[in-house]
């Protein structure tokens, strides 16, 4: 089975990266390095795809981190939920879509079913990867702002879709949550749509991580940073 590199070395070298079908969590404080690093493990290697839905920034914003990072933009694409408020004509492109508004749940989940229906029948890029299925990491931007606009019930149903058809498709999926924002009912519940949490913690000194669920990871507080969509654990 396929497994996604994380560029992060103590991960690829113990556990060999993401297997096919993980779903992480970031649970991370506000002010943090959450989505520096949730873009960082949802850069694509040579013969990935990578998805990004983004309640938050517009999607030019969003390829431009990883054309920064050194990423082929004809396999990232974006479902940008954002612009359309503001740009009513604004249309849809075959690696660019649109929604009306984070609330809009369905639209999404249709973008994004239509995505990946695109890179399976080899219509998303020019240079297609050849592999199959093809590998796609999928990333959200974030469940907290979702959260913001739709009751607890109703985006765990959301997010239970989007998980159960990444395992499906053998892709990754990478969830960004704000720690401080939301109850423990909240967090709990979507805990268990997940396989694997990553917690950032920010001290005086810098940022730490510790990640929980994958095999051969001690789960211990690591100090990191992450440059240009690189992720480096510091001494």
């Amino acid at each position: 089975m396929y497994s996604y590199k994380t560029g992060i070395e103590q991960i690829d070298h113990l556990s060999g990266g993401f297997e096919a079908g993980t779903n992480i969590l970031i649970l991370a404080p506000p002010m943090s390095y959450a989505d520096q690093l949730a873009y960082a493990l949802t850069k694509p290697v040579t013969g990935e795809y990578a998805i990004t839905l983004s309640t938050n920034e517009r999607a030019a914003e969003v390829v431009n981190f990883f054309k920064v990072a050194g990423s082929d933009k004809r396999f990232i694409g974006v479902i940008d939920a954002i612009t359309k408020s503001s740009t009513p004509s604004i249309v849809d492109t075959p690696r660019l879509r649109f929604v009306s508004s984070p609330t809009d749940l369905t639209g999404i989940g249709i973008k994004f079913s239509n995505m990946i229906e695109a890179i399976f029948e080899g219509d998303f890029s020019d240079g297609e990867a050849g592999l199959f299925p093809p590998p796609i990491r999928f990333c959200v931007n974030s469940v907290s702002t979702l959260l913001m606009y739709r009751k607890l019930e109703v985006l765990y149903q959301f997010l239970h879709v989007l998980t159960a058809k990444l395992k499906k498709i053998e892709g990754v999926g990478i969830y960004i949550l704000n720690s401080e924002s939301f109850d423990d009912k909240t967090l709990s519940l979507i805990k268990q749509l997940m396989n694997c949490v990553i917690e950032i913690k920010i001290e005086q000194d810098g940022s730490y991580l510790r990640i929980m669920g994958i095999r051969g990871i001690n789960p211990v507080w690591q100090k990191f940073s992450v440059n240009k969509g690189q992720v480096t654990i510091l001494p």
